[in-house]
C-alpha cells in the first residue's frame, strides 16, 4: 500500500523531532475517502483505524502515543500533558516527549511550531474563524507564558491548505480581513489565509528563515489531497502530526 506522506526541510534538521504530514493515495478507504484519518466524515471506522496505523507506523509512533483534538473553528488551545483526546480546541502544545500532536485538515490551514531550546512542539488548526481570531498568535504567546518561549527561536511550518484563488466567502466574511489578505472578484471575496498565518508568524517575531510555507492548494491537488471545498460532505481529513522522542 503506498502512500505518500509530505515532511518538512527545516524540522528535518532536529533529528529528535517526528513531523509527518499525511495525503490522500494509499490507504483502504474506498474512493472518495482513500487515505482518511477522520472519524467523524462518514468513513467505516475499521477502515480509518487501519488508515492511522499505516500512517503512524510510517511515523514510527503508535496511536496511544498522539494527542487528538475534536476542531471547532475556535482559537482555543490545550496544554497536553500525555496523549489524550480534546474536545473544543484548535490548537495543542506540549514539552513532553513520545506526546505526538495531530492536526485535521481537508482545506484550513495547518501551522506547527518548534522550539529546539525549550523542546516544545505545538500544532493549530487555523480556517477563518481561528485566523480572524490570530490562533497562531495566540499560541506563540501561550508558549511564551508557560515556557518562556522567544518567538526568534521558534521553527515554523504551514502546511498545505486552500489557497485564496479557490477559497471564495461571502461579504460578511470577507469584510472581517484587511485587505493585505482579500480580493474582490465578480461580486465575491477571496482569502488567503495562508499569508494571514504567514502575517501573524512574523509579527509575532519569528525569522524569516524559520518560517517554512508548503503551497499546495488542497483543493487543485485532487489525486493528492483531500478537500471539503471540493469533495463536500465525503471528503476525507488529513493528519499533520508533530512530536519529540
Amino acid at each position: 500500500m503506498n502512500i505518500k506522506i509530505i515532511r518538512s526541510k527545516l524540522f528535518g534538521n532536529y533529528p529528535g523531532l517526528t513531523f509527518g504530514f499525511s495525503t490522500k493515495p494509499g490507504g483502504v478507504s474506498p474512493e472518495p475517502y482513500c487515505m482518511n484519518l477522520s472519524k467523524s466524515v462518514g468513513d467505516e471506522p475499521e477502515n480509518v483505524e487501519q488508515n492511522r496505523k499505516l500512517f503512524f507506523d510510517e511515523l514510527g509512533i503508535k496511536e496511544e502515543e498522539v494527542t487528538f483534538q475534536k476542531q471547532v473553528h475556535s482559537s482555543n488551545i490545550n496544554y497536553s500533558e500525555k496523549p489524550c483526546n480534546f474536545d473544543n480546541c484548535d490548537g495543542i502544545y506540549t514539552d513532553q516527549k513520545n506526546n505526538f500532536l495531530a492536526v485535521g485538515v481537508a482545506d484550513c490551514i495547518p501551522v506547527f511550531l518548534y522550539d529546539p531550546e525549550k523542546r516544545v512542539v505545538a500544532g493549530v488548526h487555523s480556517g477563518w474563524k481561528g485566523t480572524k481570531e490570530k490562533i497562531v498568535t495566540v499560541m506563540i504567546t501561550g508558549l511564551h507564558m508557560k515556557f518562556n518561549c522567544s518567538p526568534d527561536e521558534l521553527i515554523a511550518y504551514i502546511g498545505p491548505g486552500i489557497s485564496q484563488d479557490r477559497y471564495e466567502v461571502g461579504e460578511e466574511v470577507g469584510e472581517l480581513f484587511d485587505e493585505s489578505i482579500r480580493y474582490f472578484r465578480n461580486g465575491k471575496y477571496y482569502l488567503d489565509l495562508k499569508k494571514d498565518n504567514y502575517d501573524q508568524l512574523i509579527k509575532a517575531g519569528l525569522k524569516k528563515e524559520n518560517i517554512e510555507v508548503n503551497d499546495l492548494c488542497t483543493y487543485d491537488e485532487k489525486e493528492l489531497l483531500h478537500s471539503y471545498r471540493r469533495d463536500g460532505v465525503k471528503s476525507g481529513r488529513m493528519f499533520g502530526v508533530i512530536g519529540m522522542r
